[in-house]
């Protein structure tokens, strides 16, 4: 399927593409384009590409005119800024009025890595889900990436696009089709289901091949679109299976954890198990490191689902 390619860089050549094919689409950055990787489109769009410097909130403010004007407006900076000094505009200025503006955010999670907690966006998808309007997309690989930026450019209304720095191993074939409010299933099993999303996803998959060798069949579901979130595949995978697993590299509250079981404690309550950050902040290192000392490993998500089986049998 390709090199490993961050979902960031993904991103950047997407929106180059998107650019060439339509003239409506207009990107803003916050001095952080060559990071982003935004400055793909401003190399071969020029006219259509805005840096307002180091000034989030009038990142947002602008990205809603331009909007308001009839463009397409993608704007991107990392997610800390995004969502967190920049959260009265996206609230007021882009969900209110439920304006077209794309907010595609990257650098979010652990695995910004070095740059420590300060820079490490693990409340965003929490923050960002709680706004009415507001579609919440969070791709796993390149490919669902570009279908995702595809998805965006086309639908009317505000999208927040999480996006990662390093690179992720492919997922997805050419044959695979990302749809908002759906759930990419990724392999069936009778068992127990592991629901991840972004970079959770590929050591999802590669602990249900370790559970099939200790006799445990794992369904595993790629959730991408946590809002809207696909209540019948969590539903149905519930009914199914007995038991969840979740996996995310965010804040264990508010975000894919709390969205799973909020739809199951509502319809189909099973036991659950969560691996996310622990109400704790990250700090430096590699993102490897960081991911095996938070908990975020495929050897953590085999024994979370064992666990899970264990109190679905009790």
């Amino acid at each position: 399927m390709g090199k490993e390619l961050a979902t960031r860089e993904a991103y950047g050549l997407a929106l180059k593409d998107l650019g060439d094919r339509n003239k409506n689409v207009v990107v803003l950055d916050a001095d952080l384009s060559k990071s982003t990787k935004t400055n793909v489109f401003a190399k071969a769009h020029p006219d259509r590409f805005f840096n307002v410097g180091i000034a989030e909130q009038n990142l947002m403010g602008v990205a809603a005119g331009l909007a308001a004007a009839g463009k397409i407006p993608f704007v991107s900076t990392f997610a800390m800024f995004a969502t967190g000094r920049a959260f009265e505009q996206v609230r007021n200025s882009i969900c209110y009025p439920e304006l077209n503006v794309k907010i595609a955010a990257t650098h979010a999670g652990l695995t910004v890595g070095e740059d420590g907690a300060s820079h490490q966006s693990i409340e965003d998808i929490a923050i960002m889900r709680v706004l009415p309007n507001l579609t919440v997309i969070v791709p796993a690989d390149a490919t669902e990436t570009k279908q995702a930026i595809d998805f965006a450019a086309e639908y009317k209304g505000p999208v927040y696009i999480r996006l990662g720095r390093s690179a992720v191993p492919n997922v997805f074939g050419e044959a695979y089709e990302f749809r908002i409010g759906k759930a990419a299933l990724l392999t069936d099993g009778t068992d127990v289901t592991i629901i991840a999303c972004g970079v959770m996803v590929a050591p999802a998959r590669h602990a249900a091949e370790q559970l099939i060798s200790q006799g445990i069949s794992a369904r595993v579901l790629d959730m991408a679109s946590i809002k809207p979130i696909d209540k019948e595949a969590i539903i149905a995978a519930a009914r199914d299976t007995g038991a969840i697993v979740t996996c995310e590299e965010h804040s264990i509250i508010g975000g894919l954890g709390s969205a799973v079981a909020e739809v199951l404690v509502e319809n189909a309550p099973v036991p659950v198990e969560r691996l996310g950050v622990m109400d704790t902040f990250g700090e430096s290192g590699t993102p490897g490191d960081l991911l095996k000392k938070y908990n975020l490993t495929e050897e953590a998500i085999v024994a979370a689902a064992k666990k899970v089986v264990s109190r679905k049998n009790q």
